[in-house]
């Protein structure tokens, strides 16, 4: 896959677009305040205006201001002795790193950033190493990795990877340590690879614990490990896009039969991680050589169609249906090689998830940014770059002016579901006099 060092690498399969606190008040006041001004909810660029003391509205710059004193308020609390106060900041940090970008703001204060989470990584408990190990991924992506971005992973990398790897750690932990190496590494690898193969290695060495044994026997897993071994597998898919052609006949070869056992593993999630990292490996493996195939394909389709149509009623329903939604993809593609593309709306722009490489980076963003994925999509240059996107779009007033309003949206939507329901309901009627 085609990389750059500053834009690290292009769409992933050719798109269709492609001071600590003196005030009286609390951390968790503090920390609402801050997310209070950088809400999700608002796509929009502008900065969420407040009232002043008098009532009047300040102006943009002002409100900028006010909110980055907060934010410098929240970093100068990562250092604070309470637990509660740092996981406080933790969570203000969270919200505004989804939400909002602040690359200029975090270049003057990478290296206290790093320092701090790095600090809460080696030091907190469980749940403060999960909390800054996701701030981690999150910093990185506002970074873009750039040399910047690669000067932070070299310092966070071992940490996270102690952290993931170390069995007396909090599984919790853990897991957020798994999302947060693939995440940072995809984006602030360097181009020597050197990064790249260790952080492979070491996820690995979490998720294989659930392969079968010489015996072909799967492992009892303890409670929430399959967790973790989901979050392993979905970092390590996302690195292997990032393999060399040798590399990834290897991984190929050592992974696929296993990872097929694994379709038996007795945790839904589980499984579908699993069946989801099969399809991706072919498509990979399709891509190095249109005359590849599987070798027991016949055993692998049974299987997917058995996952595909499980009803076993011992499952949750909402697992059963999750499950064969899923499987019935994967089935579909491994014996078609057609992927069923879906399309990202964000603003007056879109993407296309055609593939399930495409699939994987989309979903690993969206779990770092969560609700503000769609605002980087718009307006963050990594993301951009890495879907295809272009630079930024800038509106002009009328463009904005012609979108249309969310009471607007909604009676349309109304309108939209009470059609849908009489048609569905003659349908079923007709159903019910054919019976």
């Amino acid at each position: 896959m085609p990389r750059s060092k500053k834009g690290k690498r292009s769409s992933t399969k050719g798109g269709k677009n492609g001071v600590k606190g003196e005030s009286g008040a609390s951390d968790d006041d503090l920390a609402s305040d801050v997310l209070s001004h950088y809400s999700s909810a608002s796509e929009s660029a502008s900065v969420l205006e407040e009232g002043t003391g008098g009532g009047e509205p300040v102006d943009d710059q002002t409100a900028q201001e006010e909110t980055e004193d907060k934010l410098k308020q929240c970093i100068d609390n990562l250092m604070d002795k309470s637990v509660k106060t740092r996981l406080a900041a933790l969570e203000s940090l969270r919200g505004a790193f989804s939400s909002r970008l602040l690359y200029d703001f975090l270049m003057e204060r990478r290296l206290t950033i790093s320092d701090c989470l790095e600090r809460s990584l080696r030091k907190g408990g469980g749940e403060e190493q999960a909390a800054a190990a996701t701030v981690c991924a999150q910093l990185c992506v506002q970074l873009g990795g750039g040399d910047e971005g690669e000067e932070g992973f070299k310092i966070l990398r071992p940490v996270l990877s102690a952290i993931m790897i170390d069995n007396g750690a909090s599984v919790a932990a853990r897991q957020s340590c798994a999302r947060a190496l693939g995440m940072c590494c995809y984006v602030s690898a360097a181009e020597d690879g050197e990064d790249l193969v260790k952080s492979l290695s070491h996820l690995e060495s979490v998720f294989t614990a659930s392969y079968p044994n010489r015996e072909g026997v799967l492992p009892i897993p303890k409670a929430g490990v399959s967790g973790l071994h989901s979050a392993a597998l979905h970092a390590w898919t996302l690195l292997v896009t990032l393999c060399p052609a040798s590399r990834l006949t290897v991984l190929l070869d050592l992974h696929l039969p296993k990872l097929q056992a694994c379709l038996e593993s007795s945790d839904v999630n589980y499984r579908i991680a699993v069946g989801e990292t099969i399809a991706l490996l072919v498509e990979l493996a399709r891509d190095l050589d249109k005359e590849f195939e599987l070798e027991d394909c016949d055993t692998l389709c049974e299987c997917l169609k058995g996952l595909a149509t499980d009803g076993n009623k011992h499952r949750a329903k909402n697992d059963r249906r999750k499950q064969r939604s899923i499987f019935r993809e994967v089935l579909h593609y491994i014996e078609n090689e057609d992927y069923t593309e879906e399309k990202i709306r964000f603003g007056v722009e879109g993407i296309y998830i055609d593939s399930w490489v495409r699939r994987r980076v989309y979903e690993t963003f969206k779990e770092v940014l969560e609700s503000g994925v769609r605002h980087h999509l718009q307006f963050n240059p990594l993301l951009r770059d890495i879907f295809g996107l272009g630079a930024p779009l800038i509106l002009d007033a009328s463009i904005k002016a012609s979108k249309i309003s969310r009471f607007e949206k909604h009676l349309y939507n109304s309108a939209q579901f009470k059609a849908r329901t009489k048609i569905r309901n003659k349908v079923r009627d007709k159903r019910a006099d054919v019976m």
